[in-house]
């Protein structure tokens, strides 16, 4: 008979620890699945994000050239107005 309810409670035992496991082991799964899809947006949104400073960055590039030609177009009018006239007050 002390044989029997040993194996009885060995059995509960078991099943709970198995019971636990399975559980432990779902929660496990659901974290790691919930993380990669956390860290597969968050990458996906870094990447759009950096494609849009990119785009960025380009147009002001672009505009900063357009300016620098501005500027150096009203220094070369400026210099040749300034080579005209300057001989004349000496």
């Amino acid at each position: 008979m002390a044989t029997k309810t040993k194996k009885t409670q060995t059995t509960i035992i078991d099943t709970a620890a198995n019971k636990a496991l399975g559980l432990v082991t779902k929660a496990n799964n659901l974290a790691l699945s919930t993380t990669e899809k956390v860290a597969m947006k968050s990458i996906k949104l870094t990447e759009k994000g950096l494609g849009l400073s990119s785009k960025i960055v380009e147009k002001g590039l672009k505009a900063s050239a357009k300016n620098q030609d501005f500027v150096f177009d009203t220094l070369e009018t400026v210099k040749g107005k300034a080579a005209k006239f300057l001989p004349k007050f000496k």
